[in-house]
């Protein structure tokens, strides 16, 4: 969360000349309301459900840079399905996480004791990004696009 995925993933994809999709997006386009409006009114349970089928359907027809939602790799199902691509974990910590969002944005997972909450989900998490992830670019301190230009060297990719 607010580590700068999508952000990154259309510099990615404007400089692989490929287009850029994000599933965060595909659902909020799909269900007509915000992901914390989903949390909120129907529960993680159905949102995971939801999460699931976008990244599937996204794996299956998209060829560009795909972002994906930060609790995605919870499904096992979908870290199967990710192998094979090349997955970047873009990592950061707290204090980063503090600094860009304030930890106080519509993040669901995140409405009480923000900075407690965020080290509890990457505990929980960092394993299984780095379980998917071909190469882990940390964030911090750098710029969209050092970041950018640092995930292109780690996949020993060219830009167009």
């Amino acid at each position: 969360m607010g580590v700068g995925k999508s952000t990154v993933g259309r510099l990615l994809a404007e400089r692989l000349g490929c287009s850029y999709r994000d599933t965060d997006d595909d659902i909020v386009a799909e269900q007509g309301r915000t992901i914390a409006d989903i949390f909120v009114d129907e529960g993680e349970p159905a949102f995971r459900v939801v999460e699931k089928q976008a990244v599937q359907r996204a794996l299956a027809d998209h060829e560009g840079v795909l972002a994906l939602g930060g609790g995605s790799i919870l499904d096992e199902d979908t870290r199967r399905q990710l192998a094979g691509h090349r997955v970047v974990y873009l990592s950061m910590d707290v204090e980063e996480a503090v600094r860009r969002t304030g930890l106080n944005a519509a993040r669901p997972l995140l409405a009480v004791n923000p900075r407690k909450q965020w080290r509890e989900l990457m505990e929980a998490r960092r394993h299984l990004y780095t379980e998917v992830a071909l190469a882990v670019v940390p964030t911090d301190g750098r710029t969209p696009e050092e970041v950018t230009q640092a995930v292109l060297d780690a996949l020993e990719l060219k830009s167009a």
